[in-house]
């Protein structure tokens, strides 16, 4: 239904379908992946009882900024997407969309973007333009450094700060296990995302933490993601977070250890399909912290 009410946009003008796939809204995952955690810290930051103003601002400011980060990496990608087979029927590597109209829409979603930042407070505005400067670095990243996940962490963590600032007023120490966790969960998701292009990446020249990793790439995502539930358990002991919680962290673990499971063989698609069921395990770790405030009320 979903997809079918964004193809029905080709009715209003016959080029929507371009600026739908340009912004990915026909591919949701990046929208749950990143709205999970950030719906989880406004939860926690709220105490279990977020207002109706903060839950739209951030659910809206989650899709608006993905959907910019995806215009401005296909921006930065346009000469490499049309080598690799998952991504060369992208807008801009079809030449369906020019550059302008890419840098554009970035543009105009930023700005809506800030506009919903700008109902929040001033130390929320503040952190905003680091949120911005991180996700318009992400792109570019994979030129340099074989570590463009870690800047994608930070790109997709960096709301659950904001989540604290706006609903606190203040930024608790707290707060940065949260964040933190978040960066090793979004690193080793990435990783497997990465795996399924690591050979066309490594013909074409692109860096990653899959071509870094090598043959130790499973391993790795398995520490990272064990850590990053160990950070996860900590902020829920100073948080004060209960069975449910945990109960959530525990169905998180169960998902980790089936990607790890169901990738042995390393074949792309298979990767392809672990990344994309990370968003259940954030999905898990929300219904949790939801459940578990909800049963002290």
């Amino acid at each position: 239904m979903y997809l079918k009410l964004l193809q029905s946009c080709n009715r209003l003008h016959p080029r929507a379908w371009d600026f739908i796939q340009l912004m990915r809204l026909d591919r949701p995952i990046g929208i749950y992946l990143l709205l999970w955690p950030t719906l989880s810290a406004l939860w926690i930051a709220a105490e279990g009882m977020p207002s109706a103003k903060h839950l739209f601002i951030f659910t809206a400011g989650v899709i608006l900024m993905r959907a910019a980060g995806c215009a401005i990496n296909d921006f930065a990608d346009r000469n490499f997407d049309g080598h690799v087979q998952r991504t060369n029927m992208r807008p801009l590597a079809t030449g369906r969309v020019r550059t302008r109209e890419a840098w554009a829409t970035f543009a105009v979603l930023v700005a809506l973007s800030f506009g919903l930042v700008l109902l929040t407070n001033a130390i929320t505005v503040w952190l905003s333009f680091g949120a911005l400067a991180v996700a318009s670095l992400y792109p570019f990243m994979k030129r340099y450094t074989y570590y463009p996940q870690v800047v994608l962490g930070a790109a997709y963590s960096w709301g659950i700060l904001m989540c604290f600032t706006a609903t606190r007023g203040t930024l608790p120490p707290e707060a940065w296990l949260l964040f933190i966790a978040n960066v090793l969960w979004t690193v080793g998701y990435d990783t497997y995302y990465a795996m399924a292009d690591r050979e066309d990446d490594l013909k074409i020249g692109i860096k990653s933490t899959a071509i870094l990793f090598g043959d130790a790439d499973r391993a790795i995502i398995l520490t990272l993601q064990g850590l990053a539930l160990f950070c996860l358990l900590l902020a829920g002991v100073r948080f004060e977070l209960g069975q449910w919680f945990h109960l959530g962290l525990v169905g998180a673990a169960a998902c980790f250890a089936w990607e790890f499971w169901k990738t042995a063989s390393r074949k792309p698609q298979t990767c392809f399909k672990a990344f994309l069921h990370n968003h259940w395990a954030g999905l898990a770790i929300l219904v949790g912290i939801v459940l578990d405030y909800a049963s002290k009320a």
